[in-house]
Parts: structure tokens; sequence; C-alpha cells
């Protein structure tokens, strides 16, 4: 059985090792994990120290997780099968598929509606709900909850599906861009080699062999080794990465991206944010509110030289852009579009990099805010959109 679970985690292509599994192997046959006092294995249990043990780094976390879920099936208890299975399990809560007439007939609240309405609707709801257009429950038309339609509410729990929610009510686990990715084409490194400006710089590290065959010529067959600068790179790059929510859907193209530019720029910081910039980023994701980096101090650490470029798809209500407050994880004082307008004040020189089409931008509120937000510099993640965006900050 474990010999295609581990098999599983190959085709993963999670770094795992016959060594590492064998370690899995003893600690399963040493007891580390066991029946519960009800006689049934959890597999929380296993996923735990199958974690442990297989997984060395915290970036590989969301490649086990998947390969877990996906050699179970979802199977939440490998023993007694004969208790009573909750209904939770045998069904998904009531998601309605509403026609297009019926979307269009759900008017979105305003803002500070919105909030007093969810205050009010807490302090009078007394049992979990299902469907309906008030309540807070899964299904249904209501501004609060989830798993229905409402285009612009409150996600309490639970997945979100129509990408409509103004704030999350729940601690969202994203996950660093795994920056290892092997690269489907080398054209996003083509691209990326149009900003790369090479200076000569430092002590005689790199030999010079036209040089060299000239003068051992001219030294009548003594070798006569000749010596030059090597040459670097001296583009400086701040990343700034969008991740988490409706990015998930694009992870795969920006981890290529992020590991080309890894590649291609010796000078290259990054940092995570997640919809739109606030006050505060972060570098691991997993840490990030224990390990914030003010954005204030990211705009004085580094000099107007940097080209800085922001990879996201911008799509979010648009009060995670314009108002104080608005961002889906905790109350911001300031709103997200004062943030974009320090950071390009202070770096003249940027560029954002979308993943999602150019055909859906326009369908899209807060695409089109922060196309104005940044005069119009953001290029789609294809060839020519990198292209065109690294010929922008090579000027």
């Amino acid at each position: 059985m474990l010999i295609d679970f581990f098999y599983t985690m190959r085709a993963a292509k999670l770094p795992v090792s016959v060594k590492e599994f064998l370690t899995l192997l003893e600690a399963l046959q040493a007891g580390v994990v066991g029946p519960k006092s009800d006689d049934a294995w959890s597999l929380d249990d296993f996923y735990h120290l199958g974690r442990t043990v297989l997984v060395k780094d915290e970036k590989h976390y969301d490649k086990y997780d998947r390969a877990f879920a996906a050699y179970f099936k979802g199977v939440e208890m490998v023993a007694d099968l004969t208790r009573e299975i909750p209904q939770d399990w045998l069904k998904k809560l009531l998601e309605r598929e509403l026609s297009p007439e019926e979307k269009a007939a759900i008017e979105a609240m305003g803002w500070d509606e919105l909030m007093e309405t969810l205050k009010k609707r807490l302090e009078e709801q007394k049992e979990r709900h299902e469907g309906g257009n008030k309540w807070i429950g899964t299904g249904g038309t209501s501004p609060f909850g989830h798993g229905g339609y409402n285009p612009a509410g409150v996600r309490i729990g639970g997945p979100g599906r129509n990408k409509s929610a103004v704030k999350v009510w729940e601690q969202r686990a994203y996950r660093d861009y795994d920056d290892t990715q092997e690269l489907g084409t080398r054209n996003i490194k083509v691209a990326l080699r149009r900003l790369r400006k090479f200076a000569r710089e430092g002590g005689e590290l790199e030999l010079d062999l036209p040089d060299t065959i000239r003068s051992t010529a001219a030294n009548a067959g003594y070798l006569d080794i000749k010596m030059i600068p090597e040459r670097h790179n001296n583009v400086k790059v701040l990343l700034l990465m969008d991740v988490g929510g409706t990015m998930d859907e694009h992870v795969q193209r920006v981890e290529e991206l992020f590991s080309a530019v890894k590649s291609e720029f010796k000078h290259l910081e990054f940092y995570y944010f997640h919809n739109c910039v606030y006050d505060f980023m972060w570098k691991n994701n997993r840490r990030r509110f224990a390990e914030k980096f003010p954005t204030w101090d990211i705009i004085r650490k580094y000099n107007k030289d940097y080209k800085l470029i922001f990879v996201g798809d911008a799509t979010m209500s648009p009060y995670e852009i314009l108002q104080p407050g608005g961002s889906v994880e905790y109350m911001n004082e300031e709103p997200g579009a004062e943030w974009l307008q320090r950071l390009t004040h202070a770096f003249p020189r940027f560029a954002w990099i979308n993943p999602e089409p150019p055909g859906v931008w326009q369908y899209r509120q807060s695409i089109s805010i922060i196309q104005q937000l940044t005069g119009n510099r953001m290029y789609p993640l294809t060839l020519k959109g990198l292209e065109d965006a690294m010929r922008l900050l090579s000027k």
C-alpha cells in the first residue's frame, strides 16, 4: 500500500528519497502513530508524520498536501468503517447554480450597509442555516456565508466560489512560490534578458580567451594568460507577488516566472502580498503575520535604481483598493491605492504583470482601477507581454 504512496509523492515532484521512505516505515513499525482509543486510525496523524519525515522544505508542503489528498481520495478514517458517517461527509452543502437572470436580480450592498447588516445577523441568528437570502449559511443568495452567490458579500468559512467576497472570515494558508520549478519553456528567460545590463567590475576573475590567444602567438608560443574583470548583471529588481485566493489558479505560471527571475537577476529582492499592497508585506507565507516587513521600510531600504515588478491578477473587490479597512484579512488604516502610489513614486521604473488573459480585463472593475493607478503599465504574462514590460523597464 505505502509503495504506491511513495510513488505518488515522487509523481508530484517531491524530492523524496528511498531512505526517507524507509524512515517513515520504521516510524510506523515503532508505533509513532497508531490506533486511537476507539481503535480507529486517524489520517491526520499519518499526514503529519509523513510530512515531518518526507518533506524537508516547507515550500513543498502544498505539493505534499495535494499528493496526499490525491492518494487517499478524501478518505478521513481508515478503520472502523461501521461507524455512522455524518451527512456533511456525504454531500456538499447546497451549492445552488443560479441562472444569469437570478444573479442579475441580486443587488450588491454598499460597504457600510454590508458590515452593519452582518453585525445584526450575528446578533439575531441562533442556529445553522442552509440556503435562503438572509441568514449566515451555505448556498443561497445571502451576502454572508459561503457556497452561494452574491456580487459583494462576506465569506464566512468554507471555500470561495464566485470571487466576489469583500472579506474572508477565516485564516487562509498560502504557500511560498517554488523557485526550483522547472520551466516548461525557456522563452520566459529569453524575454527577461532584455532587461539585463552587464558591466565589468571587481578584480581579475575571468579568462580573456581572445586576448590570451593573441598574446601567446605574439610571444612565440609561450603561454601568456590574460585576465579581465568578471561581468556582472548590475540590474536590480524588486519583485512584489500576489499570493493566495484567485492567484491559486496561476501558481504554475507564476512559479515559472519566479524561477526565471531568480536565475536571470543577481540583485533580486522579493516580497509577497495578498490582492493589494498595504502597510506590510512578507517573505514567508507560513509566518506572514509573525514576520512582517513594513512597506515604508521597504520603500526606504531600496534605491530608485531598483526596477519594481508587481505580479498579480488584480482581481478583487474594489473596496480592497479604495477603502480603509478593505483588506480581507485585517483592518488596514489606509487604502491600498495610497500604498500603490507611494511605491510607484518611490520606484519610477515599474510594471505590473497580470496572469489573467487581457480579454477579461475590461470586465473586472478592480483591474481597471489598478491599470489607472499604474498609468496603464499592466502587461499580460505572455512572451510578448514580458518583452514589452522589459523594454519599458530598460529605458
